[in-house]
């Protein structure tokens, strides 16, 4: 999250702040997803596309908050919009996750050799 607040605060002169937060997350999946409300709206996309209105209505927030959200999903590449009538609708775009993928099957394989060997070190403690 601090990495969230760090980005929502860099401010260059004649740019608003929601325009350079969806500019830095562009280049970076992580920080769109360091926000809890992203995660919660791609969870929610998970189940197939919604509208804003939609995607807002379980967030004591406004749908302006929310469209801000989704705009930083958009640039990073895990949302797209698509029209319907006057609605835009937004679809979970799963691809640029792997990038997220790869990245952590380091660490899950770090952690399994780490508990494996904590579970050896128990056994052999307790066996005696």
């Amino acid at each position: 999250m601090m990495l969230a607040q760090a980005i929502a605060f860099i401010y260059t002169p004649g740019m608003s702040i929601a325009r350079k937060a969806v500019a830095d997350a562009d280049a970076d999946v992580f920080a769109a997803l360091a926000h809890p409300i992203r995660r919660e709206l791609l969870d929610q996309l998970a189940g197939g596309g919604r509208s804003v209105k939609a995607l807002a209505a379980p967030f004591e927030t406004t749908r302006q908050a929310v469209s801000q959200h989704l705009r930083i999903l958009l640039a990073a590449g895990l949302v797209v919009e698509r029209k319907r009538g006057r609605e835009r609708i937004y679809e979970l775009q799963a691809q640029p996750l792997a990038e997220v993928e790869q990245w952590l099957t380091k660490y899950r394989r770090f952690w399994r050799g780490r508990l494996a060997a904590l579970g050896g070190y128990l056994q052999e403690q307790h066996g005696e």
